[in-house]
């Protein structure tokens, strides 16, 4: 059975979202933010030696990566479902959003609190990060456009890759114009999976409603 070793407040949410929407049997091991430095304690080096979390273990190895993990868990349990076909033109999109998310989409987010913990001092690369946030929420809102979800109308684990992203945009950036990135971010929090992510998962902050 998958083992999520979950850490509070984290990327790997999106993981137990997953497997609710797959309906994949896991259990849950818990790990907790250091409360002053906001750090992943060291207990999860001893399953990954990168001691970030999501890391999922599943048939005596351990896997690390949102990307990696999704990718994994769709083909091995997946059944072919969250997924083009392989050889059609929208499995490239769909990787494309598998690669996206942390390749480009979350750096701004990345670098934003470290250009404001810096002030003044920092103002040219603050500018650089803004107009690398504006340029990808932009984008993630125009591909959104006249479609439920990322591939169109069905739900796929692009979405559930990207959702983190999303979460940050309406949480921390100004959304008003970007009506089709927050209706989607809406549409998926909405989903019964994702609620019985929460569930199991316990608090998490970027959930609204």
């Amino acid at each position: 059975m998958i083992t999520v070793h979950h850490l509070n407040e984290s990327r790997s949410q999106r993981i137990l979202w997953l497997l609710e929407e797959l309906e994949v049997p896991y259990e849950v091991q818990f790990y907790f933010r250091d409360p002053h430095t906001k750090m992943a304690p060291a207990e999860l080096q001893r399953v990954h030696p990168l001691g970030k979390s999501p890391v999922i273990t599943d048939d005596g190895r351990a896997i690390a990566e949102s990307g990696a993990i999704i990718d994994y868990i769709v083909r091995r349990h997946g059944g072919d479902r969250l997924r083009p076909d392989p050889e059609s033109k929208d499995y490239d999109e769909y990787m494309h959003w598998l690669h996206y998310a942390e390749g480009s989409a979350s750096l701004p987010f990345i670098m934003l609190p470290i250009a404001n913990s810096f002030g003044k001092l920092a103002t040219p690369l603050r500018r650089r990060v803004d107009y690398e946030l504006g340029l990808n929420l932009r984008y993630i809102n125009e591909r959104l456009r006249g479609r439920e979800f990322l591939l169109g109308a069905a739900l796929t684990a692009a979405d559930v890759q990207m959702s983190f992203v999303g979460e940050l945009a309406v949480n921390f950036a100004d959304v008003s114009t970007l009506p089709d990135l927050a209706a989607w971010v809406a549409r998926f929090q909405a989903r019964p999976a994702y609620k019985a992510a929460i569930d199991r998962g316990g608090p998490y902050g970027l959930a609204r409603g």
